[in-house]
């Protein structure tokens, strides 16, 4: 059996008159990521991982943001594209392990619903899927209620 692993990162921009989307979920909060998409930078992470697990162009390459057919599109949309490519070159999801970096908003009731959408969109079971949230400790860009960060991780396995 194959395996293969993939690392992804993402980071957006934290404006005003915009929603929070964050695994596919949206987020109460006051802010929202800047981007042409609706800018879910841990679905982008998670998009990333699965395209260099198999070796594919990244994310910003695969749905440039000079296209309008990708402007304000959901990212679930997008990362569902990308494990039908995953499924296409005969690999399944083993694992999914992210890191949300956010100063605000507090995400702790939101990792679950995060979680449950993650591991349905990869087709995988939740136990397969771990999402954590952490501060910035007040440092940097982030630190500041600037931006939000994710890493994601992802192993795939060859076969069904």
């Amino acid at each position: 059996m194959s395996c293969r692993i993939g690392i992804g990162y993402d980071i957006h921009r934290l404006v005003g008159g915009r929603k929070l989307f964050l695994g596919g979920i949206e987020i109460p909060y006051v802010k929202g990521l800047l981007g042409h998409s609706d800018a879910d930078c841990l679905l982008h992470a998670v998009c990333d991982a699965l395209l260099g697990a198999v070796g594919e162009k990244d994310i910003g390459e695969r749905f440039p943001d000079t296209d309008p057919k990708f402007q304000n599109i959901s990212s679930v949309q997008l990362l569902k594209e990308v494990v039908t490519c995953v499924e296409e070159k005969g690999y399944r999801v083993n694992n999914l392990d992210a890191v949300i970096i956010a100063q605000e908003p507090a995400l702790s009731p939101f990792k679950n619903p995060i979680k449950e959408n993650l591991a349905k969109v990869l087709g995988i079971d939740p136990e397969n899927v771990s999402v954590k949230a952490k501060t910035n400790e007040g440092l940097g860009e982030i630190g500041k209620k600037e931006g939000i960060a994710c890493f994601a991780v992802i192993s795939l396995t060859k076969g069904g």
